[in-house]
């Protein structure tokens, strides 16, 4: 099966999603969305599940809703995130697992703003890695590809030589279309995501291996953490 072949390939670089995959930020993003849906009269519940991965200038402009300054309003949601980190908490095993990387062999790729990354990274303890691309670093946010392939040549590696860990279907989207494999994280979702790419529940049930090239290797623990 797919899911199973990608056990065992080596890769020149992991690239990693940041909310969802490395981090859980669920509680701050249904605080203050809740709160601006409330304000433009959508329904949370229905809502907030389509914006995961998605910039929030992105989520704002096709709504097309009057009297509204989409680049306004996504300065305005982001200053409300920035101020709030409680219950952010890591991924289990994400910080383990990134420390075991050398630092040449990954990069986070994520759709907030460089500054609210940072500042959740460091509420939730995960490592800062020498390459890191925010949604302030490419014109055309996830699910457009540009943003993996940017993370992809900084590092100095063929995309198509990469492993993109991600938890939501837009960024999903990105690898695919960067032209990776993925491995979908689940430790937040609420619901199954069907998917043909391998997934996991978190990274206590992978290990990862540098070779003697400098390529990564992972392999399950048991064979079906592999399906969450």
């Amino acid at each position: 099966m797919e899911t199973l072949s990608r056990a065992g390939r080596t890769y020149d670089a992991f690239l990693f999603d940041m909310d969802g995959t490395l981090l859980d930020s669920t509680a701050v993003v249904e605080r203050v969305w809740g709160r601006w849906c409330t304000r433009h009269g959508f329904d949370p519940a229905v809502f907030i599940p389509t914006i995961h991965g998605v910039r929030a200038i992105d989520v704002i402009t096709p709504l097309a809703l009057p009297d509204i300054d989409p680049l306004r309003e996504a300065i305005a949601i982001q200053d409300e995130e920035l101020k709030d980190v409680e219950g952010i908490r890591p991924v289990p095993g994400a910080i383990d697992f990134l420390n075991a990387l050398p630092r040449d062999r990954w990069a986070i790729v994520t759709s907030a703003p460089i500054e609210l990354a940072r500042r959740r990274m460091a509420a939730a303890g995960i490592p800062f890695p020498d390459v890191m691309i925010s949604g302030e670093d490419v014109a055309n946010g996830k699910p457009n590809p540009a943003c993996y392939l940017l993370g992809a040549k900084r590092l100095g590696v063929d995309p198509a030589q990469c492993l993109v860990f991600e938890d939501a279907p837009a960024g999903i989207l990105a690898a695919e279309g960067a032209g990776a494999d993925v491995a979908v994280i689940t430790a937040t979702h609420h619901t199954p995501m069907v998917t043909p790419h391998l997934s996991v529940s978190d990274y206590r049930t992978l290990l990862v291996f540098t070779l003697q090239t400098g390529q990564l290797r992972f392999e399950p623990i048991a064979p079906h953490a592999l399906f969450s």
